[in-house]
């Protein structure tokens, strides 16, 4: 994060002297009394609520009302300021989405908080129930600790696979996104606490995150970028939004009233609060003008400068009154402003089964030879490579990093299922990894391993377990080298399955990864490949579970996985290896001095994922959708019925394999020829089918509305759906279409705002 700098003029230590206007009676906040509260507080009042509580280390000399308020949850990433002569308490924000980001207290083992799985294994799952659930979890145990919003989740897009941050957003597809937010959103704020949903908007590099200008159309924006953050607005009415650092289209986010106001509140309809990200935009006078209500997490400087744009008239104190009413609009609406008693508290152990039973339903099996999963009985003495084996990742690092009280490893886990790991090999793995402080995960560069000793392991043992890892984070995107295989780790899988293979031994490589990696060169070389993301504090757990058969991989891929990096066409407009350092630097200006650095051009459209690979039908290693089970499953022929205009398909499930299992159903939708040009299909509806037993069956019901079926025409600012025939495909992955259905769809255009446009040297 950044100091932020602000045009800030006038600047004056007694700019934060309260001046208390004479009163016969002083108003206590109340939920029906906003309006009285506003009149009662003084303008140096308002500002220090707008601005919120300064950090650590940037007060020294803070009052005793900020100071205190850091004491209430440590660790928690923002505070809204207490007003207490009008009755305003302290308002705690926490860092999300994988858990509430707080520190533990020393000595105080119950403030470690619940490590669950990253967003991208939670869309892995394609079960919005789940993530529901997941969502309550970790809304309890925030609420249990004081905390009063949650900032998550993160919505925004997987534009490229090397975004360091990746591992914090769903999904490279809206939808799939979407579902997902409305999901997490509705569990957390079933606590009565809030959440705040992020990067809002086209936050997809952090590369020069805090300065670079996303130049990308209004289609590709509406499409893309902006369609999960309308669902969960629509849907689950977030108690916040956090615009994000970028500019778009020459504007900051937090700084454009068309992106926060017009489309966001009079569009949508969204009724709360916005905050920007840390330190976010660079006028905090144009960020409150734009309808960006809190600014976070504060600095004295910006409260004067409030103070003195109202005094000498360049502020309209009518704008910070709105912006004030929003947040006492939240306030009112808190544990804390309720008195709500936390005890610090949550049940814990409960949340760690919570945890890793969500993690195995995210876990996706790429691969599996002649069953070479789950293990047999005979499978029992195992060599383990890997040096992150031995220390798992359980997540990526930055502010969507959590304060766990434990992490499992794979070692620990298979431990956990009595399988017998080679202690010789463990030895030179645990040697060979240095010890680890708590919060603290950095790439593990992989150990050479001479073939002498894998020879050994190959005589001594039943199979072999590879598993390779990554980790990013906040700040810097990931780099080519990331994305590949090392040549120790290309050696490592290569000398392993050959050696273990003239032993007629298998071979299991485990993906401990937060983003996706290069597997089209390596992958015909082991048995068996389980992707199992970042799966929290119960990580090992969760794995040994889907390798022993205690649970049945039923994950599908929310990304495609590419031949090769360069086959994503947003890999042009990506700062892709840029050796540049700007995690601490703020240009207030705008520029265009480098390319994908200060200025990034979203050259391909609405053509994100596999809308890109799927239209020009290129190789890739595995297709968004995919993903394998232990059992096999019958797809019934789908039928189409109407409700209204609404187009509802049905198909029957059938479990027709040997063990119990899950299914993730979905739905494509081809349009017909138009005056836009469109991807061959999109993903449209979804659904998951229970636990279903060898020979059960199950029907699933996918709706789509017309507006669903709508592109947007920027010459006309409408959402225009094409009238014709629609084939919907009901397929297991993008690529695996296992039934279809002509429907006559009517058409439709609906005008919206006319807002986000490219700039004019940007228009073809």
């Amino acid at each position: 994060m950044t100091i932020l700098k602000t045009n800030i003029i006038g600047l004056v230590a007694a700019a934060m002297i309260v001046s208390v206007p004479v009163s016969a009676k002083i108003p206590k906040l109340k939920a029906n009394n906003i309006d009285e509260v506003i009149k009662a507080m003084t303008i140096e009042e308002k500002a220090d609520l707008i601005v919120g509580a300064r950090m650590y280390h940037q007060d020294e000399n803070a009052a005793p009302h900020i100071k205190e308020s850091w004491k209430v949850v440590p660790g928690a990433a923002g505070r809204v300021n207490p007003v207490p002569r009008v009755g305003i308490p302290c308002v705690v924000l926490s860092d999300g989405p994988a858990g509430c980001g707080i520190l533990p207290v020393e000595g105080e083992e119950n403030y470690f908080c619940t490590h669950f799985p990253i967003e991208t294994l939670l869309s892995s799952t394609w079960d919005v129930d789940l993530v529901k659930n997941v969502g309550e979890v970790i809304g309890n145990e925030a609420k249990e600790y004081g905390v009063d919003v949650l900032l998550a989740p993160a919505v925004n897009i997987h534009r490229h696979p090397l975004c360091g941050r990746n591992f914090e957003y769903f999904s490279e597809d809206p939808l799939l996104t979407g579902k997902m937010a409305v999901a997490y959103v509705d569990g957390v704020q079933s606590n009565d606490i809030g959440t705040s949903v992020k990067h809002f908007a086209a936050n997809n590099q952090e590369t020069n995150r805090m300065n670079n200008n996303t130049i990308v159309s209004p289609r590709a924006l509406r499409e893309i970028y902006l369609k999960a953050f309308e669902m969960v607005v629509k849907e689950s009415q977030p108690w916040t939004i956090m615009s994000s650092y970028n500019r778009i289209n020459n504007v900051y986010a937090s700084e454009n009233p068309e992106l926060i106001t017009t489309l966001l509140r009079d569009e949508w309809g969204f009724k709360g609060a916005v905050m920007t990200d840390w330190w976010g935009g660079a006028d905090g006078a144009a960020q409150m003008i734009a309808g960006n209500d809190m600014i976070e997490p504060g600095t004295k400087e910006q409260a004067a400068h409030i103070i003195n744009g109202v005094k000498n008239g360049t502020l309209d104190e009518a704008i910070v009154d709105r912006n004030v009413r929003r947040i006492l609009e939240l306030i009112v609406k808190t544990p804390r402003f309720k008195g709500y008693k936390y005890a610090n508290n949550p049940d814990m152990k409960a949340h760690a089964v919570i945890t890793r039973q969500s993690a195995t339903e995210g876990m996706i099996l790429l691969k599996n030879d002649n069953q070479a999963l789950p293990l047999s009985s005979k499978d029992r003495n195992v060599a383990l490579f890997g040096a992150v084996s031995y220390n798992f990742f359980s997540g990526g690092t930055g502010s969507g990093d959590i304060n766990r009280p434990y992490v499992v490893s794979l070692l620990d886990g298979l431990k956990n299922q009595h399988i017998v790991v080679d202690d010789n090999i463990k030895a030179i793995y645990q040697a060979y990894n240095k010890p680890k402080e708590q919060g603290e995960q950095k790439r593990v560069e992989e150990m050479p391993m001479d073939t002498a000793i894998i020879k050994y392991a190959a005589q001594n043992n039943d199979m072999a377990i590879i598993t390779f890892g990554r980790i990013s984070g906040e700040y810097i995107d990931r780099v080519s080298s990331d994305f590949f295989l090392s040549e120790t780790e290309q050696e490592l899988v290569k000398n392993v399955t050959r050696i273990f293979h003239n032993e007629n031994k298998k071979v299991v490589v485990v993906l401990n990864i937060g983003g996706v990696i290069e597997t089209q060169s390596w992958k015909d070389m082991p048995d068996a490949i389980l992707l199992s993301w970042q799966a929290g504090q119960e990580g090992g757990n969760s794995v040994a579970d889907i390798l022993t058969g205690h649970a049945n991989p039923s994950g599908k891929l929310p990304m495609t996985f590419p031949v090769t990096l360069s086959d994503h066409w947003s890999s042009l407009n990506f700062p892709i290896d840029q050796k540049i350092d700007r995690r601490w630097s703020v240009k207030t200006g705008l520029t265009h001095d480098t390319k994908n650095v200060d200025y990034t051009v979203y050259e391909e459209g609405i053509y994100v994922g596999y809308r890109w690979f799927d239209t020009k039908n290129l190789q890739v290693s595995y297709p968004f959708g995919y993903g394998l089970s232990y059992t096999t499953f019958e797809y019934g022929r789908p039928s189409v019925k109407r409700d209204g205009e609404k187009v509802i398909i049905e198909v029957a499930i059938k479990n027709t394999g040997k063990v119990a299992g899950k299914e993730v159903v979905q739905l494509y939708v081809e349009a017909p020829h138009g005056k836009l040009d469109k991807p061959v299909h999109e993903l449209k509806s979804f659904g998951k089918t229970k636990l279903l037993q060898p020979g059960e069956s199950q029907m699933i019901t996918l709706s789509v509305n017309p507006d669903d079926l709508a592109s947007f025409d920027e010459e006309t600012s409408a959402w225009v759906t094409d009238g014709g025939k629609y084939k919907f495909v009901v397929a297991a992955s993008s690529r695996n279409p296992r039934g279809d259905v002509m429907v006559d769809v009517s058409p439709s255009t609906r005008k919206v705002n006319n807002v986000l446009n490219l700039p004019a040297a940007f228009k073809k």
